[in-house]
């Protein structure tokens, strides 16, 4: 491996382990097991991969951000206005009753031990709760608990209620999926991909355990690429999800702006280790929304067209 900069390397090995820039320099190997590098391989090149890695899990913690609050925010109001605010704490609303017991346990140890000021306050004026065990007649609303809840848990809570409940599809479409298994996978997948991020651990070049299911008639635009197999587990994949339910519920988002500015940024890198693949940018969805108002125009012109000449 060459070295431009030993002064450079040297810090930066004094801040960032070996081991962990080990995952950016795979790649650029000719001979992993005996580790020789091809010609022309640089370690400011890895720096590089590095800080593009930190760059965008910071992006996508704002993301996650946003999708994290929408989806709390729809789970409270759609199951209360259906079921009441304690409808947390009905078991016949839930598939998996074991899962379920499990679920309701967690979230009221995280509500007992949450240093939140509200879930002080809200302890103080029911000792009873945690003196007593959760009484009924004590039990916070949905709207109080659920903030101590983490995208895990809303993910996991969303998936186990009842499939037959509208308010569960009516959450669904309000992130533009038409069902809401769908929904299911994409927060799972997002989930896992949050806990990465919030560790700080690496995204390049990495096979994403969770991926999202392809959705069924989604609501908004969504990929025409197919992808394969190999891009369907890298991170694009989940990230152009990502990207889908914040326009659902924020279309003033900066997910699309702030990755096509890194992108820019970082234009020399080979960022189909991540699955971009070759055009990703000009897919509809990554378009921009005035972008998507042509695309969409030349569909609807292409179909009356047709319509015209077969009549």
């Amino acid at each position: 491996m060459q070295f431009r900069d030993r002064a450079f390397a040297t810090e930066c090995l004094k801040r960032i382990s070996y081991f962990r820039l080990k995952a950016y320099w795979w790649d650029m190997q000719s001979d992993p097991v005996n580790h020789v590098f091809m010609n022309g391989s640089c370690f400011d090149d890895v720096i590089e991969r590095y800080e593009f890695d930190n760059a965008l899990r910071k992006i996508l913690f704002t993301a996650i951000d946003t999708i994290e609050i929408a989806l709390r925010t729809k789970l409270i109001y759609h199951m209360s206005q259906a079921h009441g605010g304690l409808w947390y704490m009905e078991g016949t609303l839930f598939n998996n009753a074991n899962l379920y017991a499990k679920q309701l346990q967690h979230l009221q140890v995280e509500f007992a031990e949450s240093g939140e000021v509200f879930a002080k306050d809200y302890r103080r004026q029911h000792p009873n709760q945690i003196q007593n065990g959760w009484q009924s007649d004590e039990d916070p609303d949905a709207w109080i608990i659920l903030e101590v809840a983490t995208l895990g848990d809303l993910s996991k809570l969303y998936k186990n209620i009842g499939h037959q409940l509208p308010a569960k599809s009516k959450i669904a479409n309000e992130f533009g999926l038409s069902i809401h298994s769908d929904l299911a996978s994409w927060l799972e997948a997002i989930a896992y991909l949050r806990n990465i991020v919030a560790h700080h651990s690496r995204l390049w070049s990495r096979n994403m355990v969770k991926r999202p299911s392809e959705p069924l008639n989604p609501h908004n635009i969504w990929l025409s690429h197919q992808l394969s197999d190999i891009e369907a587990k890298r991170p694009f994949y989940i990230i152009t999800a990502m990207l889908y339910l914040c326009d659902a519920v924020n279309p003033g988002n900066r997910l699309r702006a702030d990755i096509f500015q890194l992108m820019k940024k970082y234009s020399h890198l080979p960022i189909q280790r991540m699955g971009f693949f070759a055009g990703w940018e000009h897919e509809p969805i990554w378009a921009t929304k005035r972008d998507q108002k042509t695309w969409l125009g030349k569909i609807i012109a292409s179909m009356f067209g047709r319509l015209g000449r077969n009549a």
